[in-house]
């Protein structure tokens, strides 16, 4: 396998499951039972924590849940001032059955079962916060419930893919080919028949949006919220490139656009305590 190959898998992979490993080991004993309810024909798991007045939901990225992306925000965040909510996206994580497809709207679809989530636990009114796949998300939330958001917070996260995004993508297709180190968490978690095929089947649900879709998952829906956006993102992230913050600014009305210098795509996990502290500052901040 050659030095670019590598590099590759190496970038891809470790943001997807090292920082897992990270808040697991850092975290543990902070533990959020799970609870379910069913909501569009789906008993959806999800993590609930905390006794503030103000409403989060946590929407996790790729293949993951609500305890694999989540823990230090669940550990750290204010839970006098904070109510949070973490699910696990149909397929992934503990709501399964059923076994995770994507269809060409599976984004809408899972805003659609987020929004439900929030309406069966009786909350009208709540923050959004989204990682990867879960900012996508989040995005087409806060733009079709707009009247039930509060403000909303995305991280390496964008509103399009293009070729280059689907031939990186390509090269990791082949859990074969991925370290130990890197698959075996996420063999742990799904087994390693369903880790293979659900992966190889995101991939062709990014490729078929870029081929059907011209890569638009979220571009109108940017140009639709009007409420308190803060937008967080690594200059490192080998995942989403530069462009895609930047768009989300200029498109997100008001939206404000922070940085970090050394950050990859995992933020969130790796810089936990000053993410969270650029969280709460906005989220709590009269507008």
């Amino acid at each position: 396998m050659g030095l670019v190959r590598v590099n590759v898998f190496t970038f891809l992979h470790r943001q997807l499951v090292a920082g897992v490993k990270q808040s697991q080991r850092l975290y543990s004993s902070e533990a959020v039972p799970y609870a379910a309810v069913e909501v569009n024909g789906v008993k959806f798991h999800y993590q609930e924590t905390g006794k503030g007045d103000h409403v989060v939901l946590l929407i996790p990225g790729a293949l993951g849940s609500s305890k694999s992306d989540y823990q230090p925000q669940f550990a750290k965040l204010n839970k006098e001032k904070f109510h949070l909510i973490g699910i696990d996206p149909r397929g992934y994580g503990k709501t399964r059955p059923p076994e995770r497809d994507f269809p060409l709207d599976f984004f809408q679809r899972d805003a659609d079962d987020a929004a439900g989530l929030m309406s069966a636990l009786g909350h009208k009114s709540y923050s959004v916060l989204g990682w990867s796949d879960g900012g996508i998300v989040a995005t087409i939330l806060a733009a079709k419930y707009h009247d039930s958001l509060r403000k909303l917070v995305v991280w390496g996260s964008n509103a399009y893919f293009t070729k280059k995004d689907s031939d990186l993508f390509e090269k990791t297709r082949n859990i074969d080919n991925w370290s130990k180190r890197m698959k075996d968490p996420m063999i742990e978690q799904y087994g390693e028949d369903y880790f293979r095929k659900t992966w190889s089947a995101w991939i062709d649900g990014i490729i078929e949006i870029i081929e059907e879709m011209k890569g638009d998952v979220c571009m109108a829906e940017c140009r639709q919220i009007h409420k308190p956006t803060l937008i967080l993102h690594g200059d490192h992230d080998p995942m989403v490139p530069q462009e895609h913050p930047v768009y989300l600014q200029n498109n997100i009305r008001g939206s404000r656009l922070i940085r970090f210098p050394d950050g990859k795509h995992n933020i969130h996990l790796r810089y936990a305590d000053e993410f969270n502290r650029h969280v709460e500052d906005f989220l709590l901040k009269e507008e």
